[in-house]
């Protein structure tokens, strides 16, 4: 009975979403829901029940708020399997409802096939794994593979040193990265691993030390106030990337986790150098050599997070400071950060090749290779 749940859109009327909101960065305009909605209808593939229910409850949150009626009765299937889906929301905010319906389209569509996003204004760069969009002043650039919750592969590492390129050129006053779904970032796709070019593994290892060491120079030498958005798990070079931006904000749920000896690998983003300044040593420790994962109350207290949200007020607690920032002066935050970073740039470019050159070292080892087929044998295994 309960695959009746496959007609619930055949039947269900949705109108046009009409609400009196303005549309800020990190909450869902009233365009993009509306869009959003439209472009459910050109999916190619049914996207099976489980999405369609989250859909449908993430429409009726957006556009009445928590579930406010009656249970269904037992033999109403559909309604019971409607009413439970709407109701395991909860309290989260029509916003941020908005916004998940948002991602959860988009990432539907994604799955389907190379996603085109949204770009600032005069730019013609396209990207396949990332949304890029500039609102408001504020650039977002938001990883988006969350069917793999957001793991950087070569090809994204390559698209976000070209988005950051764009970003400081742009002009947003603030550029914010964050990811699609429930994850921020799952670090490295270990896949990268697999790909052996005709040089062998050598030139493997030689190839992604020079991505690294260009990837994690993009950071240090961006122009503009970075923020990143932590809207759930973040793990390897998502977390050491993080000494690096200006502000870090996080939902309860996020998570920080370096498992780099786990691996038998070594630290990267300079963190070596940033996460001892920040935590100090011992805390430091803990994280880039015992692989301690730290929830988001724990990073914020140590130092690597800026403020943690309830996760049902993440993204309206966030865009609320992130439009009051995006109406600042941008030369004069542009300047500042000069100041305030320009004193240790050269000594993170010094750090960010150090660390390269390690981790080289660390993928030609019997020790990396080792690991890395124990971590494939086991996802083998589930």
């Amino acid at each position: 009975a309960l695959s009746q749940v496959q007609f619930i859109f055949q039947v269900t009327h949705i109108p046009t979403l009409k609400l009196h909101m303005t549309g800020s960065m990190m909450g869902a305009t009233v365009e993009q829901f509306n869009h959003a909605k439209s472009q459910m209808g050109t999916l190619k593939e049914d996207p099976g029940n489980e999405a369609k229910l989250k859909i449908y409850a993430l429409f009726k949150q957006a556009t009445q708020g928590p579930c406010n009626t009656p249970k269904p009765g037992m033999l109403d299937f559909v309604g019971k399997a409607k009413w439970d889906a709407w109701k395991s929301l909860g309290s989260v905010s029509q916003e941020d409802a908005r916004q998940q319906y948002v991602d959860l389209i988009d990432s539907l569509l994604a799955a389907e096939g190379p996603a085109v996003a949204a770009q600032p204004t005069g730019s013609a760069a396209t990207f396949d794994t990332l949304l890029v969009s500039t609102e408001d002043n504020i650039t977002t650039i938001r990883l988006n593979r969350p069917q793999k919750k957001n793991a950087i592969t070569v090809e994204m590492y390559n698209e976000v040193i070209k988005a950051l390129e764009q970003a400081g050129k742009d002009d947003s006053v603030i550029t914010v990265i964050t990811g699609s779904g429930d994850f921020y970032c799952s670090g490295n796709d270990l896949t990268n691993f697999t790909k052996i070019p005709e040089g062998g593994i050598e030139q493997m290892a030689k190839d992604a030390g020079e991505l690294l060491r260009e990837f994690v120079k993009a950071f240090i030498d961006f122009p503009k106030p970075l923020v990143a958005v932590v809207n759930g798990p973040a793990v390897g070079v998502s977390v050491t990337l993080l000494g690096l931006f200006e502000i870090v904000y996080a939902t309860e749920r996020a998570t920080f986790h370096t498992p780099f000896s786990q691996l038998g690998q070594s630290p990267e983003g300079c963190s070596s150098y940033t996460f001892p300044k920040i935590m100090g040593n011992a805390k430091a420790s803990e994280m880039l050599l015992f692989n301690k994962k730290l929830s988001a109350v724990q990073a914020c207290a140590q130092g690597l997070v800026t403020e943690v949200f309830p996760d049902s007020s993440f993204q309206t607690e966030v865009a609320t400071r992130l439009k009051a920032y995006a109406k600042l002066p941008r030369n004069s935050l542009a300047l500042s950060k000069q100041l305030i970073r320009g004193t240790e740039k050269e000594r993170l470019h010094t750090v960010n090749d150090q660390e390269v050159e390690r981790l080289v070292e660390r993928w030609l080892s019997d020790e990396c290779m080792q690991a890395i087929m124990s971590f494939f044998q086991a996802k083998a295994k589930l």
